[in-house]
């Protein structure tokens, strides 16, 4: 048995007996158990004098739930880098260099962005739709560890192209490479990055 087993056992036995959370956590630290591993078996049960153990909900995962959360995760990142992509053409379209210079405008690339935009996009928002009504009907959802995995790593990630934007900006104007079409295209990157932490921060609150 493994050792949370074995103090989930322990506290289930000790509450049905009658003890308290008290009495339970003396006892597990005087056999030599961490206070993290006392928290987290105790916080498995509840005792509400009814001199029976009732179980608290307690995080699940499912295989759906972690492949749809995974195809969330690939919609979200086809659907950013090719908004910015499509982005940067047309402001290199709009806004062109002095020197005539381009990095990504070619008719076949955006042709691509497009292509990938009109199949994903819709597919993305049906499963952020998905997601969001799967939890207000089931409010237990937003204590899935999948839903806070995928929260924390999209937010971090969004978190690292932000700072990485900021300093690309003030490379250029230490290099002294900036220029309005830069401007634009790190404001964009800034943009899709805020927009993206702003929507999937609600996905690390507390259920």
């Amino acid at each position: 048995m493994k050792p949370a087993d074995q103090l989930a056992t322990f506290v289930q036995d000790g509450f049905r007996a009658g003890h308290s959370a008290q009495d339970l956590r003396a006892a597990l630290a005087a056999a030599g158990w961490s206070e993290p591993e006392i928290d987290n078996a105790l916080a498995g049960w509840a005792d509400h004098g009814l001199r029976l153990p009732v179980p608290r909900p307690r995080p699940s995962v499912s295989a759906a739930e972690a492949a749809t959360y995974a195809l969330l995760f690939f919609a979200l990142l086809s659907v950013t880098w090719n908004v910015v992509a499509l982005a940067f053409w047309l402001v290199e379209i709009w806004v062109p260099e002095a020197d005539g210079s381009t990095g990504y405008g070619t008719a076949r690339s955006m042709r691509w962005s497009i292509a990938v935009l009109v199949v994903i996009l819709p597919l993305f928002l049906w499963l952020q739709a998905r997601t969001d009504r799967d939890a207000r009907a089931n409010p237990g959802q937003l204590r899935s560890p999948t839903r806070k995995k995928f929260g924390a790593i999209t937010v971090f990630l969004a978190a690292l192209v932000l700072v990485a934007d900021s300093i690309a900006v003030v490379f250029a104007f230490l290099n002294g490479d900036m220029t309005l079409q830069f401007l634009i295209k790190a404001a964009i990157v800034a943009l899709v990055a805020g927009l993206v932490i702003a929507w999937f921060r609600s996905f690390l609150a507390e259920g």
